[in-house]
């Protein structure tokens, strides 16, 4: 019952990070310059970008936990 709730966490906190990961920015495009909040490529430091940044590293470390989680409960 943990194990497939475990899973379940795992698979979507993926998506989420590939959805996260594809959202920042690369050499131009990304969520702050989707939204206008871009000025060229030196403001990479927006307040969205920032908070994108912290989503995403929330996001990691869940993916992280649930990545250990799994390799120890399915040995």
């Amino acid at each position: 019952m943990l194990t497939a709730l475990v899973v379940v966490v795992h698979v979507i906190v993926s998506l989420g990070l590939i959805l996260l990961i594809l959202l920042h920015s690369g050499r131009g495009g990304g969520l702050s310059d989707m939204f206008g909040g871009g000025m060229g490529a030196a403001a990479g430091s927006t307040v969205v970008e920032r908070n994108l940044d912290r989503i995403t590293v929330a996001n990691l470390v869940i993916f992280a936990f649930t990545t250990v989680t799994l390799a120890l409960r399915l040995q």
